[in-house]
This record gives structure tokens, sequence and C-alpha cells, in this order.
């Protein structure tokens, strides 16, 4: 079966998907990003003793405003009444910080790109605030790994 792109009208050009037949139901989506760094890096932020501050909680509010403003960012993304943003921050491996956004709203489309958008602004953040101590940083991994309700249903992948 071809999927087709859903972004765009009969004769190719951009359109913002029209849902205003859908019936509102509750949807979530979680998405997950990490940032790698050198021990020493992760050692300041988990000490709070980085220059500009507490990494994760600055960087927390900002992934929340982030999912706030999708359609501010993404053109064609519908702006949507989120019910709840969390915003998860987690050591790894010594070398690394994982994060988890999830996004919750009632609505008529789904919240991929604002979990997407929250967890990079996330990252970026953190990326941001530590950034004085190490240059190589990197952000990999950026993937939906859940998805809930619509009607093309539950996705998950780890």
């Amino acid at each position: 079966m071809k999927k087709t792109l859903t972004h765009f009208d009969a004769g190719g050009a951009a359109v913002m998907v029209d849902v205003s037949s859908k019936l509102e139901t509750e949807r979530s989506a979680t998405a997950k990003v990490r940032v790698v760094m050198q021990p020493e890096t992760l050692s300041l932020i988990l000490e709070g003793t980085a220059k500009k501050g507490d990494v994760f909680g600055v960087a927390r509010l900002a992934g929340i405003m982030g999912a706030k403003r999708t359609s501010d960012l993404i053109p064609l993304c519908h702006p949507l009444p989120i019910s709840a943003v969390s915003i998860d921050l987690q050591a790894q491996d010594g070398n690394a910080v994982e994060i988890t956004a999830t996004v919750r709203t009632t609505g008529r489309t789904g919240v991929e790109m604002e979990a997407l958008t929250a967890a990079s602004i996330t990252a970026l953040t953190v990326y941001d605030m530590v950034k004085a101590a190490d240059r190589a940083m990197r952000i990999e991994a950026l993937r939906v790994v859940q998805k809930c309700g619509g009607k093309s249903g539950d996705f998950s992948q780890e």
C-alpha cells in the first residue's frame, strides 16, 4: 500500500492538513534524544557547578517552552492546546544525558512534533549551558519512541 504525503496538495504545493473533520481524542507522544559529552562535563552538571547554573532545571523549562511554541517553528504544524509536558533528564554511562519528553493533548491531531521539539530544545539548552567546558558534545538519536491516540493508532519503538 502506497502512503500519500498529507502536506502537499494535488499540484504539489505545501498545505496545512485540514483536521476539522477529525474527532477530538486524547493523544500523547514521547521523544528521546542523547547529549554525549566528556565525563568531566557531566560531573559539572551533576555537581551543580556549571558556570551558568542549574543545567537540568533550565533545560527542562526550555523544553516545555519549546513544546508550546512548536507551531511557531514548524511551518505546517497546527497550534495545539497542550495539556501537559514532562521532561526527564538522566545521566547515562558516565558521559551522556538522556532526555525524554512526553507531551499530551486532547485534540484533532497528534503531538509527535511537539515531543520532538521539546526533546530537541532541551538538548540544545544542555549544550548551550556547558559548551564553554566541552565544545565536542554531540546531540544524537532524536526519535519518537511512543505515540498514542488518533486514527493511525498507537506506535512504540525504543
